[in-house]
């Protein structure tokens, strides 16, 4: 057998027994050790014995909102090269290495973060732990292995111009945040990433890659004192402060607006949004059982039911709270014929009246949560989404017991407290934008706005 596929035996059966042990309630399966290495970094750590692997997820405060207001994309692309060659290693050897030693290592910038994640063979760990180290400290940024990168990016924006659900959401961002950095496209713009140069992403890893803002969970075969060891070794030759922009607290903006981008295609794209509730507002859960039974619950929600089930007019449809670091926000999308777009925008409107005028039922409510505590579960099933998971628990701030309190605060919630968050939630206008050729459906300005919808 290949070095690979034993990683990936191994990898299989690590997830296996997660599950297993999972499979009765994260709260009494997972002991999460806080850890401090000699160098005074905090790393959230979950051992797993029986099976020699190493999962490692870190988030560093400062993504897209840090570009500059005339680059965007350049976290993107940070995120895109910055394994593309670290050090003394160039692109080839990089990626050898990583392949010859079955480590997988990876970057995603967000709109607030900037995120790793590593899955190595205990054997190859200091290996691994220092190819991370070499990505933040010492990356190349070599211009021959970041012009293929940048060309496909070009290439991805360019189909994205003519893409129904891209143009919704860009047009949604752009306009609910105009002149926030939370309105710059993620990914850039036609204009903007051919003028970020290598100096620009060397910029922004100096600028943001710190020690005082990173959150880090190790899961696997490792103990207290050889994870702080790591850490060290991986993060402690980063500033201990970032050098970051500052991005006031905001909201969307233009609700009640209504914006119709004409596109030549068969279905209507429909994006819309308003505020939403904070992560450590008393009301998140609240509000997170409302947006289940509105949108969230996949085919168990109000839209899925009205829209598709007995209507047929869409595929799907879902809504979901976004908490960022900024705003908070509540979105919801979906797709339908272009002569069925009013109809499906009527239903909406009308179902997020509904819900903000009577809350949801009693049966809605405990069907709602044994659903949320019975599926949390399923969040830990892998060594990954552990890390994952541990990572967003310390940026939202819930605390290290978190794991253990979350399904008792579902179980607080009241009906009362439901119909309560349900008003402050959905009672209000939003912005919508359609993408496509929607048949009586026309843009409209906030004062000529009678409904959300």
């Amino acid at each position: 057998m290949t070095l690979l596929g034993a990683y990936g035996v191994m990898r299989r059966a690590l997830f296996a027994a997660t599950l297993l042990g999972l499979v009765a309630g994260p709260a009494g399966a997972t002991t999460i050790e806080r850890v401090i290495s000699p160098g005074g970094i905090e790393a959230w750590l979950v051992r797993q014995p029986a099976v020699p692997l190493v999962a490692m997820d870190f988030a560093i405060t400062g993504g897209a909102n840090e570009d500059p207001a005339d680059k965007a994309g350049v976290a993107h692309l940070v995120a895109s090269t910055i394994d593309e060659g670290a050090g003394d290693l160039d692109a080839k050897a990089y990626h050898q290495r990583l392949e010859d030693n079955a480590i997988e290592l990876s970057f995603t910038s967000y709109r607030d973060q900037f995120r790793g994640s590593l899955r190595t063979l205990t054997a190859n760990r200091d290996l691994a732990f220092d190819t991370v180290r070499l990505s933040l400290t010492a990356p190349r940024f070599d211009e021959d292995a970041v012009e293929p990168i940048r060309t496909q990016i070009m290439t991805d924006l360019r189909r994205a111009t003519t893409s129904p659900g891209e143009l919704a959401t860009q047009t949604w961002w752009h306009t609910a945040f105009a002149g926030h950095p939370y309105g710059r496209p993620l990914h850039g713009t036609l204009e903007s990433v051919p003028r970020i140069t290598t100096d620009d992403l060397r910029a922004y890893a100096r600028r943001v890659f710190a020690r005082s803002t990173l959150k880090i969970a190790i899961v696997g075969d490792i103990d207290a004192a050889t994870a702080g060891r790591l850490i060290d070794k991986v993060f402690g030759g980063l500033p201990e402060q970032p050098e970051l922009a500052p991005v006031p607290a905001t909201s969307p903006q233009g609700l009640g607006r209504r914006i119709v981008v004409d596109l030549d295609v068969p279905q209507s794209v429909i994006m819309f949004g308003g505020p939403g509730i904070g992560r450590n507002d008393p009301d998140f859960f609240a509000a997170y059982i409302v947006n289940h039974i509105l949108g969230g619950g996949a085919m168990s929600s109000r839209l899925y039911t009205e829209v598709r089930e007995k209507r047929g007019l869409a595929y799907g449809v879902s809504t979901g709270l976004v908490p960022l670091a900024h705003a908070q926000l509540i979105t919801g999308s979906t797709a339908t014929r272009a002569d069925r777009t009013a109809d499906t925008l009527e239903i909406i409107d009308r179902e997020l009246k509904n819900l903000a005028e009577n809350g949801p039922t009693e049966q809605e409510l405990e069907k709602t949560k044994s659903f949320l505590k019975g599926s949390y579960g399923l969040y830990f099933d892998t060594s990954s989404k552990i890390a994952a998971q541990l990572v967003q628990i310390q940026l939202d701030n819930l605390g290290i017991d978190y794991v253990n309190r979350r399904n008792g605060m579902i179980d607080a919630v009241t009906r009362a407290d439901t119909q309560r968050v349900a008003k402050r939630l959905l009672d209000g206008e939003m912005l919508v934008t359609v993408v496509g050729r929607p048949q009586g459906v026309t843009s409209k300005d906030v004062s000529a706005a009678g409904s959300g919808g």
